[in-house]
């Protein structure tokens, strides 16, 4: 079987070990002949330059996690990090003061911006960092060209609007400040990058992980060519909602919908996706269990959608294949 999955960064990461789980690929691979194949299309809109290094977390947490060495307890970052080059950087005054830069991370971040600047597109360098982690998936940033989430906001202090990168609203303002609209800068311009319609088109089953629909999936669609190959790929195309109850279960996706005008209910995102059979992308829609939704053309099944651990996934992951009517 071959599967395509849209994600972002720790929900989608997390979800992936749950696909991996029901395939008995990566960390639960048991038989080297498994011919079972997952490409991940992993949302580049966090990407940033800082400290002189690019940064991208969406792409580093999918590799982290499904290669073991991500923090369990953040969820982001490498486990056992020290952070002395950020107190040094504090230390000389440099800005941004407000990232998390940790010393294992750091390198990472290094040889990725070493790779760039020598002329490798995104996708290959993703590529050269995964022969260290063994993912056991493919890893494909959404892009290889510039598309980087950027907030209209109004500034707090002098009440002029203004567009800061997605990173400080998210991790500095913590989306705490007033809020316009989103812009996915040079998505006008962005190509997929190499394989990314050629995995959609020729999946099995696409998989839209449980991520935020707005800065995460919102903006892989919005990169030229893949909402394209979703409404042609004869694969069904399957999606997870990420509010459980009203409320996303961590980060701040319903802060994103309210900015986007769209209620934080699983009925509402289903809707802003739409249906492939109209002029959306989705065959099938996953809402946690006591949630209702109804999509015009689009089945829509109640499951427990908490992803306590690779197990509980896997079952998320076979449910939506079991309405999509296939199965490994």
């Amino acid at each position: 079987m071959k599967v395509a999955v849209l994600v972002g960064g720790v929900g989608g990461a997390r979800f992936l070990l749950g696909v991996q789980h029901l395939l008995g690929l990566g960390q639960f691979g048991t038989d080297d002949t498994n011919e079972h194949e997952v490409t991940a299309v992993v949302n580049v809109g966090d990407d940033a330059w800082m400290f002189g290094v690019r940064i991208c977390p969406d792409l580093d947490t999918c590799m982290y996690t499904l290669g073991g060495g991500i923090d369990p307890e953040r969820g982001w970052g490498h486990k056992n990090e020290t952070w002395h080059a950020k107190e040094e950087l504090a230390a000389y005054g440099v800005q941004p003061d407000w990232f998390g830069l940790g010393d294992r991370d750091l390198a990472t971040h290094l040889v990725r911006t070493q790779m760039l600047r020598a002329g490798y597109p995104l996708s290959d360098v993703t590529q050269a960092l995964c022969r260290r982690w063994s993912p056991g998936a493919r890893l494909l940033p959404a892009s290889d060209d510039r598309s980087e989430t950027h907030v209209v906001v109004t500034d707090p202090e002098d009440g002029e609007k203004r567009a800061i990168h997605f990173q400080e609203w998210w991790v500095r303002h913590r989306a705490q400040i007033p809020t316009e609209s989103f812009a996915f800068v040079g998505a006008d311009k962005a190509t997929a990058a190499p394989g990314v319609t050629d995995a959609i088109e020729d999946a099995d089953i696409v998989l839209i992980a449980p991520s935020n629909p707005v800065v995460s999936v919102g903006a892989i669609l919005a990169v030229g060519g893949i909402r394209g190959a979703l409404r042609s790929t004869k694969a069904p195309v399957i999606g997870y909602s990420p509010i459980i109850g009203g409320k996303p279960l961590r980060g701040m996706a319903d802060a994103c919908l309210t900015v986007i005008g769209v209620p934080s209910t699983s009925e509402a995102v289903g809707n802003h996706f739409g249906a492939r059979s109209s002029t959306g992308i989705l065959d099938g829609w996953l809402v946690h269990s006591g949630d209702h939704a109804s999509v015009d053309g689009v089945a829509v099944r109640s499951i427990p959608l908490l992803m306590t651990d690779p197990a509980a996934t896997a079952e998320m992951v076979r449910a939506g294949m079991e309405l999509a009517g296939v199965s490994p």
